[in-house]
């Protein structure tokens, strides 16, 4: 059914699908234990993400298709090492926050585990990139911004994240009795609460200070 079919990013405003050939290594590492990296990637991005043979089928308007697209991108360039996105603060869709240096290994967890819970629960695709001057920092991508309330969409991507740090941060004053065998870092230096910033943000909040 795919053979011989080609590349295609459609220049239609409205709904349309376009196309994303996968080597044969892509393949396995974009699907996921039982498609759960494709799942994920469609919900964050609010478009349709179907493989077909070694083809990725993008459906939905030009904004849903580009945001798959830049999504299964990255997905792909982290099996080559670290990502930079320096866009963030131009976006509708991204959450940035920059984790406590002692808190990223309890963040993350094993391999991405805890991360991969997280977006599992809120419909969110996140993971730690490199900023314009190579400054480490989580991204929440979704385009559900959420709310206070729900329990999908950055937000609570978000208030997930901001609780294990809190729970870290109580963890290491007590002594850290056997709690941080996911965070081998046990640094003191860096105790303050993450600085985030929302790309819809445009009123100047502190943490555009670091930027």
């Amino acid at each position: 059914f795919t053979r011989g079919v080609r590349e295609k990013v459609s220049n239609e405003r409205g709904f349309d699908t376009d196309r994303v050939l996968f080597k044969d290594d892509e393949l396995s590492y974009s699907l996921g234990k039982q498609g759960t990296t494709r799942k994920k990637l469609e919900t964050a991005a609010g478009a349709i993400l179907e493989y077909v043979g070694h083809v990725a089928f993008i459906a939905g308007d030009q904004k849903e298709r580009r945001r798959c697209r830049e999504f299964l991108g990255w997905l792909l360039a982290q099996r080559r090492g670290s990502v930079t996105i320096t866009n963030v603060s131009s976006r509708d869709d991204a959450t940035e926050m920059y984790i406590p240096e002692n808190c990223k290994g309890w963040v993350t967890g094993n391999r991405g585990s805890e991360l991969r819970r997280m977006e599992q629960e809120t419909g969110v695709y996140m993971f730690m990139a490199l900023d314009g001057r190579g400054e480490e920092r989580l991204i929440i991508f979704s385009h559900d911004a959420g709310s206070k309330v729900s329990p999908q969409g950055r937000m609570a991507a978000e208030r997930l994240v901001n609780e294990m740090i809190q729970e870290k941060l109580r963890d290491d004053g007590r002594g850290g009795g056997g709690r941080d065998s996911r965070s081998p870092s046990r640094r003191r230096d860096s105790r303050s609460p993450p600085r985030r910033r929302d790309s819809r943000d445009r009123r100047g909040s502190r943490s555009r200070s670091r930027r």
